[in-house]
């Protein structure tokens, strides 16, 4: 039985699989993400300029950079070190350690962040 490669297949294939692959990272990537941009300039530049001046904003973009910063160093070295022991050993509790690397792959950000607010928010389990 004779094996084709990848790149013997027909171009009509090829452009079907791209085209699909495309449409779908325009469709949940891009898409989203220029909505995001048209509703925070729908009112336009001067009162997204002057949003970007609010106290609170500028707290917000710290708060991020600094957590960012913070988690960075942690984030690389207990990544490697899970990359590593997954692809070199086997050991009890690798599924576990898998799962639990994939549940931020498997659970909707927006759910998350819901989840967050029914807990922690001002109506929450937590309170204000």
């Amino acid at each position: 039985m004779k094996s084709t490669r990848a790149t013997q297949e027909p171009a009509w294939i090829r452009v079907t699989l791209l085209t699909l692959g495309l449409g779908f990272l325009f469709f949940f990537l891009c898409l989203p993400l220029l909505a995001v941009f048209v509703e925070a300039l729908a009112q336009g530049w001067p009162l997204y300029a002057a949003a970007l001046q609010e106290p609170e904003t500028l707290s917000a973009i710290w708060l991020t950079v600094l957590i960012a910063v913070a988690v960075l160093p942690f984030n690389i070295a207990f990544g490697v070190a899970a990359a590593w022991a997954i692809a070199k050993f086997e050991f009890k509790g690798k599924s576990l350690l898998i799962t639990l690397i994939d549940i931020p792959f498997a659970v909707s950000p927006v759910v998350a962040g819901l989840i967050f607010i029914l807990i922690f928010g001002a109506q929450g389990t937590f309170g204000p």
